[in-house]
Order: C-alpha cells, then sequence, then structure tokens
C-alpha cells in the first residue's frame, strides 16, 4: 500500500490510521509495520475508527497499536490519545 511505501522511505515519529482503508486496512498496516524487521517497527501507531466495537480494540492491542482513537473525536481528546504515548508535552 503507498502508507505502508511512505512509512518504509522516512522516519515518522507518529503513524495516525484510520482502520477503514482501501486496498489495505489500519489493522493490516498495523501489522505490517509491527511485524517488520525495520526500524520503523517501532513507531508509535494510533488507530482512528468509527467502531469502538470490543473485538476491535482487542485486534488492535493484540496486534501492537499504541492507542485507539474513536470517532468523531476533537482535539482535546487527541492530546489526551497523544499524552499517553508520549507522555506531556
Amino acid at each position: 500500500s503507498m502508507a505502508l511505501e511512505k512509512i518504509k522511505s522516512k522516519n515518522y515519529g507518529l503513524v495516525i490510521s484510520d482502520w477503514n482503508m482501501e486496498p489495505m486496512t489500519g489493522l493490516d498496516l498495523l501489522k505490517q509495520v509491527r511485524g517488520s524487521n525495520d526500524n520503523f517497527k517501532n513507531v508509535p501507531f494510533i488507530m482512528v475508527t468509527a467502531e469502538s466495537k470490543t473485538e476491535n480494540v482487542m485486534a488492535a492491542r493484540e496486534a501492537g497499536v499504541n492507542n485507539y482513537i474513536v470517532k468523531p473525536f476533537n482535539a482535546d481528546t487527541l492530546k489526551t490519545k497523544l499524552t499517553h504515548v508520549f507522555g506531556e508535552f
């Protein structure tokens, strides 16, 4: 996918991905990133989705997501999630 190629080509400090993407879902992207042997496998990864289903949250956690945001969300929610990943800023 284009997203995976971009992640491979440059050092990103954070990936925020939507769950519902084509052709690769956000969960598939997360699994590819975490399953890699390259230096991007540990990049902080936040999943954004309209689905708050427990099985989706669990699947993302098992795949190594750092945090999970349910849409719709605002700047305060994003800051809270980022603080959980990076600490206070």
